[in-house]
């Protein structure tokens, strides 16, 4: 049941795309405390600690890559993370679990080479209340009070941390609905946007006018076009290539007339086919229900946190059938060693869930081309001057 739950909460309704109405009865986490926090700079957390990658080439031979933390980066990365608590309840509590550390050190950490990290925790609506929903049984989740936690968090970040400067915005899935609400309400049109250099929100539906790069969900802020651009957005969801998202795909599908879900290659902005970065987890997914991973490579010893497989996987932007979306491709050749099988499906009873695609790895098959990225606008910011 758990995998019914995964990635339902989008941010997508109308509601969500609109300042929240005050409730009387909130009250906001004190984001003061460290233990409120799931990542900061120079703590023992999700993002700290000895951080490697495997790589593992085409011959099968392997090598390792550190991922090192920055000694002095002059940018932050602000990270809210996927729907991944197992807390029994609709809303999460703020204790940090294994989920969180997990998800946060599988997509996050790596970013700790170009920037300070910080991750708030929130009450976000778990998988169990996920699940409750798509089952069509009555859910108390208060999907409101997760966005006004990460709002909190994110002006007490500004109050304390921020000292004028330029923040990436990540996230992913419900993560991702969050920030882009965020965008919508707490950063467009004000003076705080001059700061955002980006914001990297994959698996969410972020809608725009077709053909165009700014408008629909975000007024002004546009999809980025190359490593260059700043106070941008880069969305994407992802697919198998050759796939065609289904009528009731959850991703890649717009309900809306004239408005179109925007793709952004991380991998090559300007467009076309490239192949992809990837960092994938090579223990436990950001869930448990993943579909299975073969050997990278007959013989192959991987132990790090992450493997790298050069080469093997490409994406490209793909528009038909009515649905717009990463395809993500394994360029399989006889003479490689690796493997031509690549998991991340969502799995139910057995069965690959096609209306989900790739979710499970939107960040991981382009982690590598993502921190790239944000140490190139990083320093496109920069020099455009605070």
């Amino acid at each position: 049941m758990r995998g019914l739950a995964l990635a339902a909460l989008l941010f997508t309704a109308p509601a969500a795309a609109q300042a929240p109405a005050a409730s009387p009865t909130y009250a906001a986490p004190d984001y003061t405390q460290d233990a409120n926090w799931l990542c900061r700079p120079g703590r023992a957390d999700a993002c700290g600690g000895e951080l490697a990658a495997t790589a593992v080439a085409g011959d099968g031979k392997t090598s390792v890559v550190a991922l090192p933390t920055a000694k002095a980066p002059k940018i932050d990365c602000f990270y809210v993370y996927p729907t991944v608590s197992t807390d029994q309840t609709g809303n999460s509590d703020l204790s940090i679990d294994t989920a969180e550390t997990n998800v946060a050190r599988i997509q996050f950490a790596p970013f700790r080479s170009v920037c300070r990290t910080f991750a708030p925790m929130y009450r976000q609506v778990t998988l169990k209340a996920l699940r409750d929903i798509l089952l069509g049984q009555a859910s108390n989740a208060d999907r409101i009070m997760a966005y006004r936690d990460v709002v909190a968090a994110w002006n007490d970040y500004l109050a304390r941390d921020n000292q004028g400067r330029g923040v990436l915005l990540i996230g992913h899935s419900q993560g991702s609905g969050v920030l882009k609400a965020l965008l919508q309400n707490e950063i467009e049109g004000k003076p705080v946007a001059r700061q955002i250099i980006a914001a990297y929100i994959p698996g969410n539906n972020v809608l725009v006018p077709a053909g165009k790069d700014v408008g629909g969900d975000l007024k002004s802020t546009p999809l980025c076009h190359s490593a260059a651009d700043t106070g941008c957005v880069l969305a994407w969801v992802s697919y198998r290539d050759g796939k065609v998202p289904p009528a009731d795909a959850r991703f890649g599908r717009s309900p809306t007339p004239g408005l179109a879900v925007a793709c952004t290659n991380p991998a090559a902005l300007g467009g076309g086919r490239a192949p992809l970065r990837m960092l994938l987890p090579t223990a436990t997914n950001i869930v448990d229900n993943a579909s299975g991973q073969s050997p990278w490579a007959k013989g192959a010893v991987v132990t790090t946190p992450f493997v790298a497989l050069p080469g093997l996987l490409s994406g490209a932007c793909v528009d038909d059938g009515g649905a717009q979306r990463l395809a993500i491709r394994t360029d399989a050749d006889p003479a490689d060693a690796r493997t031509d099988t690549l998991g991340g499906d969502v799995m139910f009873a057995g069965q690959v869930v096609e209306s989900w695609g790739l979710h499970l790895i939107d960040v991981n098959a382009v982690l590598g081309d993502l921190v790239a990225l944000a140490e190139a606008q990083g320093q496109a910011w920069e020099k455009k001057g605070r």
